[in-house]
């Protein structure tokens, strides 16, 4: 099993993640509305951190509950965690063994909070501390970058809000992700192409907002991992405040930006970059009018809906960040440095 096909299992993975979990997710959304949390305290680091951005805007924008992203070392270094009466407390953990990440959900039991564990390996240690357990079903992930199991952490997330809002609706668009995210997986060569012409690329900004926020901060991560490029994430509405600085002639911009409630900030702010600035231009979009700014159009399905977008538009944003990785040379299985197992405390 390689990173390449573990990208293009995700078809299979997101559509047994469904099958598997519909009737389970929908039976820990009922406790969770017994329970009436007043906001959710979210932890996790690396990938599963970037899939706690989207639950930010997907819990809050859909179900209206806050959301707080925890910081672990107050639970552990400064033994100082904080009050958390009548919240929500998940854990987002590939792994499940992340000291710092289970320290979090047994603070959180011991206030008497409800705990939620998400994760690939059911028994890990974060399960030990959870009264509820997700299980991602992705099997193994051998590459050290995380790919199939990100995308099903956000497939997890999306049946959680559903269920929470019990929206039937919701459970309908979600059957359709699989065929989505398979649409992406046959614009694998065609992406092998583009992605030559940025074989000599050192730095670049990425840019999403909204739900998207959080695909801004995970194509970074996968293009820092992978390709060793200074790949910066940025709201596109934090990169006005000082960000845009850095772009000139030719400078890399990538954004996502699907149709939907942030769509028409975001493409004032392309239009200012490509027109005003010169910079280069790689966008994800169902947008014809966004995809035309584009030096490097990558077009998604129009139908998908704006809170699904992030499960889809990662796609062509992993298979971008793989073949930049081959084509410089890199090793795609074991970059350097980093493990497949991250613990920190």
């Amino acid at each position: 099993m390689s990173l390449h096909s573990e990208i293009l299992e995700q078809p299979r993975c997101l559509a047994g993640m469904l099958e598997n979990e519909r009737q389970h997710i929908l039976e820990i959304a009922a406790k969770i509305r017994e329970h009436k949390p007043a906001y959710v305290m979210l932890a996790a680091r690396g990938t599963s951190d970037n899939a706690g951005r989207y639950a930010n805007y997907l819990l809050g924008g859909v179900n209206r509950l806050p959301l707080a992203l925890a910081t672990p070392s107050l639970f552990t270094y400064y033994q100082t965690p904080p009050l958390m009466q009548n919240a929500l407390v998940i854990g987002i953990s590939q792994s499940g063994q992340s000291p710092d990440i289970v320290s979090v959900l047994k603070e959180g039991r011991d206030q008497g909070c409800q705990t939620l564990a998400i994760t690939n390996v059911p028994g890990s240690p974060i399960t030990q501390v959870a009264d509820d357990v997700i299980d991602i079903h992705t099997g193994p992930e051998f590459a050290t970058a995380a790919t199939k199991t990100y995308s099903a952490e956000l497939m997890a997330l999306a049946m959680l809000s559903a269920a929470l809002s019990g929206d039937e609706q919701s459970w309908q668009e979600l059957e359709k992700v699989a065929g989505w995210v398979e649409e992406m997986c046959i614009l694998d060569s065609s992406i092998a192409v583009v992605a030559q012409r940025y074989r000599y690329m050192h730095q670049c900004v990425v840019l999403g907002r909204g739900y998207n926020y959080s695909t801004a901060f995970e194509w970074a991560l996968k293009l820092k991992e992978l390709t060793y490029v200074e790949a910066e994430p940025y709201s596109s509405a934090d990169f006005m405040h000082g960000p845009i600085a850095m772009v000139n002639g030719g400078f890399p911009v990538l954004a996502v930006i699907p149709q939907g409630k942030v769509y028409s900030s975001m493409l004032e702010t392309l239009s200012q970059l490509k027109h005003d600035l010169n910079a280069e231009l790689v966008v994800i979009s169902n947008s014809e009018e966004a995809l035309a700014l584009a030096q490097t159009p990558i077009r998604i399905p129009a139908e998908v809906p704006e809170w699904l977008t992030p499960l889809v538009s990662i796609i062509p944003a992993q298979l971008f960040a793989y073949h930049l990785t081959a084509i410089k040379g890199y090793d795609t299985e074991k970059p350097r440095t980093i493990n497949k197992v991250t613990e920190t405390k």
